[in-house]
């Protein structure tokens, strides 16, 4: 893999954490309807390319030293490879997704049942319509919630009470950037980079008070989903084509780490897209198919 030869322009020590990720091959991968603006139904998918980027992601995540589970896809669910938007994974609750499209609601499912057979239940069954990770993203004991196109603000106060965390909403109002985790990454516990246009003008408000430090990006770096990255603390896993983040990042003392998810990208998704964290150990040292071991 080549990496971005940007030098460091300051001194800060990033201190990665291991990470554990669950992630489903693109094995049924298709553009087949659209339910954002980046799908165009009838476009050509190269699936075998698709398999090798994905592929790619995963080693990179098992040569940092994170671990990663794989769930295998399940036919006519074409979208399952965005795992993140299978469920949220929390210290203290795992929560499965609820689609706002019907062409997904069987994910859920899938994941549910995967998580509850690796000792990661009780999987509570929301109410309320969420999309997993792709809308409500950790930073340390706060969960950020995006709503405005899929998940709704009914979900925030149900994963709040459900989790026991503090839940702060931002609402979105670019549909290019239907997800929270197309506009904002987190970078670290106390750290997120995001694209202010892609937030009402409130949410605007909340993010700069609440991260003063954040790191900024421009219309270009958003433009090729280079917000829907990974962080391990200090690794930052995302799309080559955001180099003036990447350079961002690097002057910040993180190691960017592009991985080119070109074919993923036909449906609306990338790295983070791909990557479902999971915040509790399994139970009783349950495992599934593993990469890298």
């Amino acid at each position: 893999m080549t990496h971005l030869a940007y030098a460091p322009t300051g001194s800060t020590q990033r201190v990665p954490r291991p990470r554990h990720f669950l992630m489903t091959p693109p094995r049924h991968f298709a553009v087949e309807y659209a339910i954002n603006p980046w799908m165009h139904p009838g476009v050509e998918v190269d699936r075998d390319l698709a398999l090798r980027q994905w592929q790619t992601l995963g080693d990179t995540y098992c040569r940092l030293g994170h671990r990663v589970d794989v769930l295998e896809p399940v036919p006519g669910l074409p979208d399952m490879v965005y795992a993140a938007n299978g469920a949220l994974v929390t210290r203290r609750a795992t929560i499965a997704a609820r689609f706002a499209y019907p062409q997904r609601s069987a994910e859920s499912g899938a994941y549910a049942s995967w998580l509850e057979a690796h000792g990661l239940g009780p999987v509570h069954q929301p109410v309320e319509v969420n999309e997993g990770e792709g809308d409500f993203l950790v930073v340390g004991d706060t969960i950020l919630a995006g709503t405005g196109f899929r998940t709704t603000p009914a979900a925030h106060a149900e994963v709040a009470r459900l989790t026991g965390m503090e839940v702060v909403s931002l609402e979105l109002v670019d549909p290019a950037y239907y997800h929270l985790d197309t506009a904002l990454a987190v970078l670290d516990d106390r750290t997120v980079a995001y694209y202010p246009a892609a937030f009402s003008p409130v949410a605007q408000a909340v993010l700069a008070t609440l991260y003063p430090d954040a790191v900024i990006a421009t219309a270009a770096d958003a433009a090729v989903l280079g917000l829907n990255a990974v962080s391990d603390g200090r690794h930052v896993v995302l799309a080559p084509g955001a180099t003036a983040l990447a350079a961002q990042l690097t002057a910040r003392g993180f190691e960017v780490l592009p991985v080119d998810l070109s074919e993923l990208l036909k449906g609306g998704g990338g790295v983070k897209c791909c990557t479902l964290e999971l915040r509790r150990p399994l139970a009783g040292g349950a495992s599934g198919p593993e990469l890298g071991a």
